[in-house]
């Protein structure tokens, strides 16, 4: 067999994994969270028929380029985020790199400070570069928002910093809210317009204690998603100034963003808010009280190194490390869904080192009927098919062992 051969033998091996982890999810009698997006298309079809007529007049005449009840999300969205106004997008993509185009073009300077691990580094192909013309500049690559310090210390000049909150990849992170606004004074500093990539700030109320409209005040601009967090079927919003967000609606034709017809998008975003939003501050509450329960399931099921991160969870959504491979892991976690109907770890396992692994965990509606003590007999079930998957008992599932 050639190293070719093998290679897309593994790939098939776990692209049949995944497919299999994702039956035994949409299966299961038990989860942490059941996100829409992974429902059918009828699930989704009714829901939105049943929440609908609640959040828009459904007689009114379906929107034709952006207006009637695209119109009226961008006007909620604004009046939530206490900005002038907001604009519609199809993608977050779309909307940041409108954003700092625009910030661009009034700074004349191309440099976007941000993060070695933000969206746009680490998921959109180069984009900032290849389309819209912008210099990232990493300000760190630690596993935390930037310090003041760190943003004074750049060794050059740069026309906007970027923050995202949380920082999804770092562990879905936040800083204090007097770290945070001393983050803001320090762009400010150098001259540098502030723009926050919010696709999940409508959860981080909590953390910061502060209401949306305080946490988004502190920037220039905003962008939000509506299917993250909020359930909808896509899309995103762009807040800010009123001439920055008109600018942006030009340039979003330009980008090929004018969709024909956005209405059961924008019907879902409005069903999100009313519905998810109000929810949030539960789900962050008891995210918390699994993380918990999860680090005590698997100190008493005696696996040697185990960590949650943050140990006390930002947002409702964490990080849990294992030491042993992302294939073992994946195949233990489908394996308790289809013998037990409870699926601990929904999501997919990513290598973090030699022998070390790690995964994310949400915690919605379906979440909140798990008590600590079903969280850490779930451990319990998952470490016996982690043992019997690895073929090693836990106490010898040291990293790298």
């Amino acid at each position: 067999m050639t190293d070719t051969d093998e290679r897309g033998g593994e790939a098939s091996a776990r692209q049949r994994l995944r497919e299999r982890r994702a039956a035994a999810h949409r299966k299961a009698e038990r989860v942490l969270s059941r996100p829409g997006f992974l429902g059918t298309l009828r699930e989704r079809l009714t829901l939105l028929h049943d929440t609908a007529p609640g959040v828009y007049d459904l007689d009114e005449p379906a929107d034709i380029y952006g207006n009637g009840v695209v119109e009226a999300l961008e006007e909620r969205v604004a009046a939530l985020l206490g900005t002038e106004a907001a604009v519609f997008f199809p993608t977050g993509t779309m909307a940041q790199q409108v954003a700092l185009r625009c910030w661009a073009g009034r700074t004349g300077n191309p440099a976007v400070a941000l993060h070695a691990l933000a969206h746009p580094e680490v998921h959109e192909r180069g984009a900032f570069t290849a389309v819209s013309g912008l210099r990232p500049v990493r300000v760190t690559g630690e596993p935390r928002l930037p310090t003041a310090d760190e943003v004074r210390a750049v060794e050059e000049p740069f026309g906007a910093l970027m923050l995202e909150l949380p920082l999804r990849d770092a562990g879905f992170v936040l800083p204090s809210w007097e770290e945070l606004t001393e983050v803001v004074e320090a762009a400010r500093e150098r001259d540098a317009v502030v723009h926050f990539d919010g696709a999940r700030l409508w959860e981080c109320t909590v953390h910061f204690g502060r209401s949306l409209d305080e946490i988004a005040g502190l920037a220039d601009s905003v962008y939000v998603s509506f299917y993250k967090s909020l359930d909808g079927f896509g899309g995103a919003a762009l807040a800010g100034p009123r001439a920055l967000v008109e600018e942006a609606r030009a340039w979003r034709h330009r980008y090929g963003g004018m969709v024909f017809q956005q209405f059961p998008t924008a019907l879902s975003a409005l069903a999100g808010l009313e519905r998810e939003l109000p929810r949030l501050p539960r789900y962050v509450a008891h995210a918390r009280v699994v993380a918990g329960a999860l680090r005590e399931g698997f100190a008493g099921a005696g696996v040697p190194w185990a960590r949650v991160h943050p140990e006390v969870p930002h947002t409702h959504e964490f990080q849990v490390w294992l030491p042993y491979e992302p294939d073992v892991l994946a195949e233990a976690a489908a394996l308790q869904a289809e013998e037990t109907g409870t699926m601990l770890f929904a999501a997919a396992w990513d290598r973090g080192g030699p022998g070390l692994s790690f995964t994310e965990v949400t915690v919605r509606a379906a979440g909140l009927e798990w008590s600590t003590d079903d969280v850490r007999a779930a451990v319990a079930e998952f470490v016996t098919r982690l043992a019997r998957v690895s073929g090693r008992p836990p106490a010898d599932g040291a990293a790298g062992g």
